[in-house]
């Protein structure tokens, strides 16, 4: 939190509705920064990390309540193939936080009047990899071993004290529970959040199924779905109010479709503000944007939802 007066995540979504940031990608990307790498935007967490206080900064005067951290791609093991050391990927990580903090400052310094929030993203085993298996799940890991990976990076980011953990674009029920394992002690609330593919996860789980490991896990203060077609929300929120009881958290990307062969997004954006209202109507109580909803359309959403 921002301030020691500032209510907790979970009591702010018991009491209304909070807006997330959008993408760190595209609005890093936006101001030029290159991330054609595998470490992705956790890269200018060493090269550049003026730039990553710049992004978060961009959302939170744009109407956002809640910074994501870029820490989704930062891992052990993603540093040492760049060289960098154990010690150094620990300061990393911990940087993340510290950056976002900083940008929260400074929006209230400048008269931005609301709490603000961080939550340190931990990204799934796939996006280490950087070969898009993050999108297919099946790792041929057991929960054990998705466990013992997950688990040092949940360590550090927890002792960089964020207001949450963000366990984020799962795609596999099984993952999930080597992080909903994870998580437990660590003394720091966490969301759960599958990327899915209409009523499944991208692994091919039935979400009632994928949700139902988060529902009677203390840490977790929301469960719902990110990084998917807007499309595949309004079903994913009632199913995880249903199945949970929690908050529901949904942040889908604009609608386009990634092309990989010509390394381009194409099509339309299919993100609205009435979709959006339809959202929190059904019970999403964090809503935010993932790839390609920038700082434009958080306003929009901010307004939408009265929170601006």
């Amino acid at each position: 939190m921002t301030s020691n007066t500032s209510p907790s995540l979970a009591a702010a979504l018991a009491a209304g509705t909070v807006v997330l940031d959008g993408g760190m990608s595209n609005q890093l990307e936006a101001a030029g920064h290159d991330l054609s790498d595998e470490l992705w935007s956790a890269r200018l967490l060493a090269e550049r990390p003026e730039a990553v206080t710049e992004a978060h900064l961009a959302y939170f005067r744009a109407g956002a309540e809640v910074a994501i951290t870029a820490s989704y791609q930062a891992t052990f093991e993603g540093f040492a193939k760049r060289g960098i050391s154990r010690a150094e990927g620990t300061r990393l990580l911990g940087l993340s936080v510290a950056l976002a903090r900083q940008a929260a400052r400074q929006a209230q310094e400048e008269g931005v009047d609301r709490p603000l929030w961080v939550a340190a993203s931990v990204g799934p085993y796939g996006a280490m990899l950087a070969d898009g298996s993050e999108y297919r799940g099946r790792y041929r890991l057991s929960v054990e071993e998705l466990e013992r990976f997950h688990w040092p990076r949940l360590e550090v980011l927890a002792e960089a004290a964020p207001d949450v953990l963000a366990l984020e674009t799962v795609p596999d029920a099984e993952e999930a529970a080597a992080l909903l394992r994870a998580v437990r002690g660590l003394g720091v609330p966490a969301w759960l959040s599958y990327t899915v593919d209409g009523r499944h996860t991208r692994a091919g789980q039935p979400l009632e199924e994928a949700f139902a490991l988060a529902a009677d896990v203390d840490e977790v203060i929301a469960v719902g779905v990110n990084c998917c077609a807007p499309e595949d929300v309004a079903n994913a929120v009632e199913t995880a109010t249903r199945v949970t009881g929690k908050p529901v958290v949904v942040y889908p990307n604009s609608g386009e479709a990634w092309d990989a062969e010509a390394r381009a997004w194409a099509g339309r954006t299919t993100f609205s503000a009435e979709q959006v209202k339809a959202w929190r109507d059904a019970g999403a109580r964090l809503i935010g944007g993932c790839c390609r909803v920038g700082p434009a359309a958080i306003t929009s959403m901010a307004r939408a939802l009265d929170v601006a």
